[in-house]
């Protein structure tokens, strides 16, 4: 029996993509889901400092989903990688995921498949404390070239959806300008673009989403065929 995993949201656009992704790449898992949307707008408001009460809303978070019978908890915002790193260590007898470690491990490898010594990753976010907690995660020897896209954000709370693919797609063609063999979309609400991305640049793509569902199968059920 697949048990149950935790989906812990700092943004209510996180939500959707994964649950999708969840639906095409793994329909048996059982999901539960947390959303406090606080976590980013408090984060924004402090200049992306994760202190330590931020560090400790992580971990309550953590224990609440535990203690419900989560067997895995998968975290999906990207600037809060400290934090989910302490929660893990408290919980280290199941996964519990930071939503980009799985994708920056496929990235690398898509990377130096691409370019070799010269690998090049192309970082986009949209939240920007993203590409404070993120960078430093990727390895010292792949070069990353990253693109803020604040505006898409505001397209996806306008629900202008084509907007906001259009705005991440020109944000990989620049990243494409500048060497990039492969194009990382750092948030959750991204995915939806990469398609939109891949046609605008021939480059491979690679989604949190997508990404943090294969490790968890890994994790949980062994390898898939």
């Amino acid at each position: 029996m697949t048990p149950r995993i935790a989906l812990i949201h700092a943004l209510a656009h996180s939500v959707a993509p994964i649950n999708q992704a969840f639906a095409t790449q793994w329909p048996t898992a059982v999901l539960m889901n947390l959303l406090d949307d606080s976590l980013s707008a408090d984060l924004a408001r402090s200049g992306g400092v994760l202190d330590a009460g931020m560090h400790a809303r992580f971990v309550a978070l953590t224990d609440y989903a535990v203690g419900t019978g989560a067997g895995a908890v998968l975290f999906t915002c990207s600037a809060f990688g400290p934090c989910i790193e302490q929660a893990a260590a408290r919980h280290s007898l199941i996964p519990v995921l930071k939503p980009n470690e799985a994708m920056i491990d496929d990235a690398v490898a898509a990377a130096i498949t691409a370019g070799g010594s010269a690998a090049c990753i192309g970082l986009i976010a949209s939240f920007a404390p993203t590409l404070s907690s993120m960078p430093p995660e990727f390895p010292d020897n792949i070069r990353l070239e990253c693109e803020l896209v604040e505006d898409a954000m505001l397209a996806l709370d306008q629900g202008a959806l084509e907007r906001h693919d259009d705005l991440v797609a020109a944000a990989a063609i620049r990243l494409r300008e500048r060497g990039a063999q492969v194009i990382a979309l750092a948030q959750f609400s991204m995915a939806r673009a990469a398609d939109a991305v891949a046609h605008a640049t021939g480059l491979p793509v690679l989604t949190t989403p997508s990404s943090a569902i294969r490790l968890l199968q890994r994790r949980l059920i062994g390898d898939q065929k």
